[in-house]
């Protein structure tokens, strides 16, 4: 079972989704639609920082939900719910909306697959997926917000479909190390050694110890003085 996680968590990775995304940059300018292409690069590269400013933030200083067993962003799972969508959205927005609907409804599934198949491998919390889509659905959101009075760029749909699906596949199980950058990154601007981690962070938790009232003493009786 874990090999078929593992294979839907791939579609998430950096490694497909950042060329992909530099792909549907590029079919973007090839169509001139110059407003389209910088909110799409505006908008993706907010989307990144925030994943990775969630992550050196809990790497560096500890920075966290622990009742929520939160310690950063799930990139993976805002980078599919940021790419895919996007590129369902510009291959059916001319259509009718009957395929609109079931295209953005694919990719948004597809989506939370790759968060489901983070959360099933341990690589993060539920609360770390959940964000991660919300991240990515926010900067899809955005994205055909900014664009909604542009004009249709001229897409040669079949072609940008066919290149992309083919980016996507070959590119699928290749790997980056960016947990290793954020983690390098993180570690130079807190100036510690190591980074903190999830298992150690938990067991730090502070505990509230209670202390016991203290008897009142019975009337007529008088309260010894404090030995000095």
């Amino acid at each position: 079972m874990s090999s078929f996680w593992i294979t839907i968590t791939n579609f998430g990775g950096a490694a497909v989704t950042v060329p992909a995304a530099a792909a549907l940059t590029l079919w973007l300018l090839s169509a001139r639609a110059w407003r389209m292409a910088f909110t799409w690069v505006a908008l993706f590269a907010a989307g990144a920082l925030a994943v990775a400013a969630s992550k050196v933030m809990f790497l560096g200083w500890g920075l966290g939900v622990r009742e929520l067993d939160f310690t950063g962003v799930s990139g993976h799972t805002m980078l599919a719910a940021t790419v895919y969508p996007v590129i369902a959205w510009l291959l059916v927005r001319h259509l009718a909306w009957p395929w609109r609907v079931l295209g953005m409804t694919a990719a948004a599934a597809g989506s939370v697959a790759v968060g489901a198949s983070r959360v099933a491998l341990s690589a993060h919390s539920i609360s770390e997926t959940v964000v991660g889509c919300a991240v990515g659905f926010a900067v899809c959101a955005a994205f055909a917000w900014h664009t909604r009075h542009d004009a249709t760029p001229n897409l040669k749909t079949l072609p940008m479909a066919a290149s992309l699906f083919v980016l996507v596949m070959w590119l699928h199980g290749e790997r980056v190390p960016t947990q290793r950058w954020i983690t390098h990154i993180a570690l130079t601007l807190s100036g510690r050694d190591h980074p903190f981690r999830r298992i150690s962070w938990h067991a730090r938790k502070p505990v509230h110890v209670s202390v016991p009232a203290i008897p009142a003493a019975p009337p007529g009786t008088s309260t010894p003085a404090p030995v000095r």
